[in-house]
């Protein structure tokens, strides 16, 4: 059979890897002609797409970098090829049973803290998917059971995925670029239990108003968790520790975002066999990945926290409302977003926007001061916190205007921010 990947990143040459390795004839095309330079064993295409690529492919794999309705995912469907992401291509040939996890925000926290909580109880387990580690890579692996971050654009050509035990931690406007309206990118997250039957549990955050609605008519057992108050039916909080049917652990943390993050993993590995001894060793020594709410320096009373992974509006607004008084660092590349819920957040007393979004920010009902780029935000916020304040970078936007990635442009905020204290 002739396999195409769409796509030459991480997740396309782990495709092309497994088709290889499954003995199928491999093709891939990306629009860069860098991407595909180096590969060697495969039939590659770059520059503009045209049907005829298509030619004698049974089977389309496709990467996340293609929207839905890019024309190579278009032609693909109108030719009657079959397509699948790359998630749906693994998940075929996996020999473990696996977690899966899919929202707006928190996915990956949730992920990677499920998988430590399954290390502590012994199990064989590695972190996979939109994480970063393509779930491709992993196939072949003898592992006791795999925790998968699922992302909208992966669970949109998804077909037999069917997960042991599914999580949803989220669901907010976004990638609104890159799904045709907010419908369909509820829809694509909402097939993370479409195959799943009514004893299979899908655990999500009651109190998140956007996952309690995907749930609603969702043919599955539902397991409710909370990160602020006490549930008799799910995990819930009581007394600030994580309460899980009357077993309570203690956190490292009491920010209700990353409880319930907390929340939702444990639920996830004791559902994939792990012990509550496991659960809560992981509980209490968690802390927040890179650029999640991460200190980075407190200068003359003013605490500098980095939370460039706050790509979206919600991920800020929750951001913010962890703090009591807020300089808000927002902007870059807005993805098609609302972006006026960062004017209605009560901890923030000011607005520093930069980048492409600055004029779309500069026009909200709040104090908002615009500047050009990353720098100047961090001076004009050094003008403007007092004692007591915490400047925030969340963003509310992609990083695509100025950086490579969230993670560079956390790191430049922290560059920028040290170089205060010397």
């Amino acid at each position: 059979m002739k396999v195409l990947v769409l796509g030459a990143a991480v997740s396309g040459r782990a495709a092309l890897d497994l088709a290889r390795r499954l003995g199928h004839l491999t093709a891939v095309y990306d629009r860069r002609s860098e991407a595909v330079a180096a590969l060697v064993g495969h039939e590659t295409h770059s520059g503009t797409w045209h049907p005829g690529l298509l030619r004698g492919v049974e089977l389309v794999v496709t990467s996340p970098g293609f929207p839905e309705t890019s024309e190579p995912i278009r032609d693909t469907l109108a030719a009657g090829i079959p397509l699948l992401s790359e998630l749906e291509f693994a998940a075929r040939h996996l020999d473990a049973p696996y977690l899966a996890v899919t929202g707006t925000n928190g996915k990956t926290t949730v992920v990677e803290t499920a998988a430590a909580m399954l290390a502590a109880a012994g199990r064989r387990t590695v972190a996979a998917g939109n994480v970063g580690l393509a779930l491709s890579s992993v196939v072949g692996e003898p592992w006791d059971v795999v925790v998968v971050e699922a992302s909208s654009f992966q669970l949109r050509f998804v077909d037999g995925f069917r997960p042991l035990a599914a999580g949803i931690t989220n669901v907010a406007p976004d990638h609104l670029d890159l799904h045709p309206d907010l419908a369909a990118y509820r829809a694509a997250k909402a097939r993370i239990f479409e195959r799943m039957g009514p004893d299979d549990p899908v655990a999500y955050d009651v109190d998140d108003p956007g996952a309690a609605t995907l749930v609603t008519d969702a043919p599955v057992r539902l397991v409710p968790v909370s990160g602020r108050r006490p549930l008799d039916d799910g995990v819930g909080v009581v007394e600030g520790r994580l309460d899980f049917g009357g077993r309570r652990v203690e956190a490292s943390t009491t920010d209700p975002s990353f409880l319930v993050d907390l929340a939702l993993a444990g639920a996830l590995a004791l559902e994939a066999g792990a012990g509550l001894d496991a659960v809560a060793e992981v509980a209490a020594a968690f802390e927040p990945g890179a650029h999640r709410r991460r200190l980075v320096a407190e200068i003359d009373g003013v605490r500098w926290v980095d939370d460039s992974k706050a790509t979206n509006p919600h991920a800020a607004v929750a951001a913010a409302r962890s703090f009591s008084s807020v300089i808000l660092l927002a902007g870059g590349r807005n993805k098609g977003l609302d972006l006026t819920p960062l004017a209605s957040i009560d901890s923030v007393r000011r607005i520093v926007a930069f980048g492409e979004a600055a004029a779309e920010l500069a026009a909200l009902d709040a104090p908002v001061d615009p500047v050009a780029d990353l720098e100047e935000a961090v001076a004009r916020a050094a003008e403007l916190a007092r004692p007591g304040d915490t400047v925030l970078l969340a963003p509310g936007c992609a990083s695509f205007d100025a950086f490579p990635s969230y993670a560079a442009r956390g790191a430049r905020f922290a560059e920028l921010v040290e170089g205060r204290m010397r």
